[in-house]
């Protein structure tokens, strides 16, 4: 039986090339499938990867309770000060005070009015982010009404380079440095606490960013604040936070995933259907005389399918490749939980090609099964007869 398998599985994919218009149907339907299903994922997968790479363990992001995201959270200059002195077991811990506005800047690649996040820190911010770094110009002076610029936002934003002033709140800010943290504040511009306050007419903060002593002292931490009658607060810890934050679109996308993956799938599967229908139809001479010189039904099937398989499998690593040289670190941009824009790049990972490929196979099994199945019952005299 093996023998007759590889036999006629050979003779059929030999003979691909005398149906090449036919296979194409397949091979293009496939790739498409994979293709646009694969840079779907790949954009969900970036964006969690950024926001995922955002906070450590061992820092608190301190909001006011019941807020869900920094920019609905407010904290009074009291309720500041008592978080502020909350203390480790072994003394005060370092902590920034944080305020978040939102302003708009011009995108270069798609014009248009976008919500940007102005991120106003204490200097204690910077101390506490060992992953900040400068890396062109210098940091804001405290009381002069300076900002750095997240990398990502100067790749994306118009009039946010080194040298120039942003008009906030009926003054202007000079553009003084670029700086970099490899998350998801590179979105972002910084400036002075205090300074944006008074330009603000704000008193409070948004959030108090905590350096723990090590990751095991948060339970502690968020402990001493629940029992603290002067504060209502929810405790959390950074990267859980900025993480959770992904999770709405990665939710869109997997239900965008699914409709366009569906969608396009039958349609990959019908052409497949089709396709290995007409090449059975072409061959029923040669796949009776097969029959009746003593080849097997299971044979028939078998190489039906692999022809199948082969064809969808061929088409999978195109629409992977494809997916992957076009969108693999392809950078973009969309909107984070605070409704301003986050910068990220698309990841073409090995278990999301891994996938597409999967997806191919299973469509290319199903689109030669109906086929072989009706190659193989079809009667020999019938077959012989017909042709």
């Amino acid at each position: 039986m093996l023998n007759q398998i590889f036999a006629v599985t050979a003779l059929n994919l030999r003979s691909i090339g005398a149906r090449l218009g036919s296979s194409l149907v397949i091979v293009i339907g496939i790739a498409g499938v994979v293709g646009v299903l694969t840079s779907l994922l790949a954009m969900s997968k970036g964006f969690e990867a950024t926001l995922g790479a955002t906070g450590r363990d061992d820092r608190a992001l301190v909001l006011r309770g019941g807020s869900s995201a920094e920019l609905n959270s407010g904290l009074s200059a009291d309720n500041v000060q008592a978080i502020k002195d909350t203390r480790g077991a072994s003394g005060t811990l370092t902590s920034s005070a944080e305020m978040i506005v939102i302003t708009e800047f011009a995108s270069k690649a798609r014009g248009g009015s976008f919500n940007v996040t102005l991120r106003a820190v204490e200097q204690s911010g910077f101390q506490i982010r060992p992953e900040f770094r400068m890396v062109d110009g210098r940091k804001f002076e405290p009381g002069l009404q300076e900002v750095i610029v997240g990398k990502d936002a100067l790749n994306a934003f118009e009039g946010v380079s080194i040298g120039s002033n942003l008009r906030f709140r009926g003054g202007d800010w000079k553009v003084v440095g670029v700086f970099e943290t490899g998350d998801s504040h590179d979105s972002e511009l910084w400036a002075d606490l205090a300074t944006a306050q008074t330009a603000f007419g704000r008193t409070g903060t948004s959030s108090v960013l905590v350096q723990l002593e090590d990751k095991d002292g948060f339970d502690a931490f968020a402990e001493a604040l629940k029992e603290d009658p002067r504060v209502n607060v929810d405790v959390k810890r950074e990267k859980e936070y900025f993480s959770g934050q992904s999770g709405q679109f990665r939710l869109l996308i997997g239900i965008l995933s699914t409709v366009v993956g569906s969608i396009m799938g039958l349609g990959a599967l019908f052409a497949a259907l089709n396709t290995m229908y007409a090449a059975v139809s072409t061959r029923t001479t040669e796949i009776a005389t097969l029959r009746a010189i003593g080849f097997g039904s299971t044979a028939v099937v078998v190489s039906v399918v692999a022809e199948a398989i082969t064809l969808a499998l061929l088409g999978g690593v195109i629409g992977a490749a494809i997916s992957w040289l076009l969108f693999n670190g392809y950078s973009a941009s969309t909107l984070g939980q605070g409704f301003t824009q986050v910068a990220f790049e698309f990841q073409v990972t090995p278990q999301l090609m891994s996938l597409g490929l999967f997806m191919a196979l299973f469509l290319g099994f199903l689109g030669g099964l109906l086929p072989a199945i009706r190659a193989a019952r079809l009667p020999v005299t019938v077959a012989l007869r017909g042709a």
